[in-house]
């Protein structure tokens, strides 16, 4: 907090400090500072954001940009510049909202910055969705704030595992139902692009000992040794060495790349062998899934609400929360444990790591065991 005024009856405000990226350029950022009140005004709470994850999904999100509404959600009035959303925890400073207390703790989707304004409506025991207006017309699950206190699958000390996977791990869960459910379409075999991103093998993490299936791995060669050591798939080849995969069993793609190049040579290599081509992409607009006149089965788009809306049918959405908590937690009791080798978290501190990191993911400076967590609290 800092005074803008002299005195005993200085009025207090806040230095509310955003980082905006370039849009089209992304790994160029720069911080913006500005003077608020302290205050919530009458329907409206006020979070310090204490901490995010910064992964290559930003990344990927923000190169499709306004196709996919990514810069809607924190507008920032400035047409090359947007505001990177992530996943992470704030804490309610001041609050106008009946239901809503200060001092309250909640995970959603966050601008990376120091402070958020948002508007809460449908208030619950389990939280709250924003209700600002510029907010109505974008996907409805990203708008929702969940209260830590009343979260089945929250524990303190796994914070930073939680707005690592839990957003990508729902995607993960659900797609792995969504297969079996579907008894693979025939398939013997899954054949999985980009087989080192997180949602990738937490696919294969939740198929693993499943009878009458085996996973196959394409990756690139820097992220085979990485891809090995998960002992998720029965057989790993590099993009150049996708041939060498057999074609003579039912095959089902599972497309994590969105790569138009290398769909066209599985479908062309497997052939008559491929039953289903499933592309995976957490995008929310499919008009890039373009026919390209390949052989074999067209390109499913495969999105994540339609297999929850079946299951919360099937199983009533507590059943699902129950089913997608115990799974969540086996992941990340096997992820987190050292000895596995799937994962060494990195905490960073302040807007400057925040910035540093971006322009490395952007660069492609990852590696795959990696998670990076950054800290502004």
């Amino acid at each position: 907090m800092e005074h803008t005024g002299q005195g005993d009856h200085a009025e207090q405000s806040l230095r509310v400090i955003r980082l905006l990226t370039r849009k089209h350029a992304l790994n160029e950022s720069r911080l913006e500072a500005r003077q608020e009140r302290i205050d919530a005004a009458p329907g409206e709470v006020l979070l310090k954001i204490d901490r995010f994850a910064l992964t290559t999904n930003n990344i990927t999100y923000a190169a499709f940009g306004d196709a996919m509404n990514y810069w809607q959600f924190f507008p920032t009035g400035q047409e090359e510049w947007g505001h990177m959303p992530v996943w992470g925890f704030a804490d309610v400073v001041a609050s106008g909202v009946p239901g809503v207390e200060a001092g309250e703790r909640f995970y959603g989707y966050f601008p990376i910055a120091s402070h958020i304004r948002m508007q809460p409506e449908r208030v619950t025991v389990r939280g709250f969705y924003d209700g600002s207006e510029h907010r109505r017309p974008l996907t409805s699950a990203y708008n929702q704030y969940t209260r830590v206190v009343n979260d089945a699958a929250y524990a303190p000390e796994l914070e930073n595992y939680q707005i690592l996977y839990r957003p990508l791990f729902i995607t993960s869960f659900m797609l792995a139902d969504f297969l079996e459910d579907n008894r693979f379409f025939g398939a013997t075999r899954l054949v999985v692009s980009s087989a080192s991103s997180k949602t990738a093998y937490g696919t294969a993490f939740c198929l693993r000992g499943l009878p009458g299936i085996s996973l196959a791995a394409i990756t690139s060669g820097r992220n085979r040794p990485f891809v090995e050591g998960l002992g998720c798939y029965a057989e790993v080849v590099s993009y150049d060495t996708l041939e060498t995969l057999a074609n003579d069993e039912p095959t089902l793609y599972v497309d994590f790349s969105g790569d138009e190049a290398l769909r066209a040579r599985v479908h062309h290599h497997f052939d008559t062998a491929l039953v289903y081509d499933c592309f995976a992409g957490s995008a929310q607009n499919t008009d890039f899934l373009r026919d390209t006149g390949l052989p074999g089965p067209k390109p499913e788009f495969y999105f994540a609400p339609v297999q929850i809306r079946k299951r919360n049918a099937d199983w009533g959405p507590e059943g699902v929360n129950q089913r997608f908590n115990a799974a969540q937690r086996a992941f990340i009791d096997h992820v987190k444990a050292p000895g596995n080798g799937w994962l060494s978290l990195i905490e960073e501190e302040g807007f400057g790591a925040a910035q540093e990191r971006i322009a490395s993911l952007v660069a492609g400076g990852s590696e795959p065991k990696e998670g990076y967590v950054v800290r502004i609290g």
